[in-house]
């Protein structure tokens, strides 16, 4: 989280909500106020890899890596899954693992929300939160866990797949 100064208040905000919601602050001095609220350097290939997950959410580690180097030059795949990992340990990104899919993050922190999967194409949208405050889903023997997240995958077929291939089943 970091702090967004307005002219009237202060708001707390995740990435996610300040590239959804508007410009309550540049995009470039938020991700360099996030990352120094969690104890990290600003730098460029930080910057970069926060700015192409903010545009292009639910992205591969090696998709963010070539856009970074588009962006950036001569930055190594290696320096880019080492910026996400980071992120993602200090909360700034959600590492999601869709079965028979890449690792791919995301900027929506914090909020316990889920995913629908297009089985066809891959493509991944966001679903708020299932039913109720997260964890969202309550086991029916928890077995002394303490609960705090519940990750809910859906899967089916996008509407321009359905349209693609009609006769196509959607379960597999």
């Amino acid at each position: 989280m970091i702090t967004v100064h307005s002219q009237e208040s202060f708001h707390k905000l995740d990435l996610f909500q300040i590239v959804r919601y508007g410009d309550r602050m540049p995009i470039d001095s938020a991700l360099r106020e996030q990352l120094r609220t969690v104890g990290l350097r600003v730098t460029a290939p930080r910057l970069a890899a926060l700015e192409v997950l903010a545009e292009s959410p639910h992205s591969t580690a090696d998709f963010v890596a070539s856009r970074v180097r588009e962006q950036l030059g001569g930055v190594s795949t290696q320096a880019v899954y080492d910026t996400l990992r980071v992120c993602a340990e200090k909360g700034l990104l959600r590492r999601i693992e869709p079965a028979g899919s890449a690792v791919r993050y995301e900027t929506r922190t914090g909020d316990n929300h889920h995913h629908l999967v297009c089985r066809d194409c891959g493509d991944i949208r966001d679903i708020d939160c299932v039913v109720g405050g997260a964890p969202c889903l309550t086991p029916d023997d928890d077995h002394g866990f303490v609960v705090d997240e519940a990750e809910v995958t859906f899967w089916g077929r996008c509407p321009r797949c359905v349209a693609t291939h009609p006769s196509k089943p959607s379960a597999q």
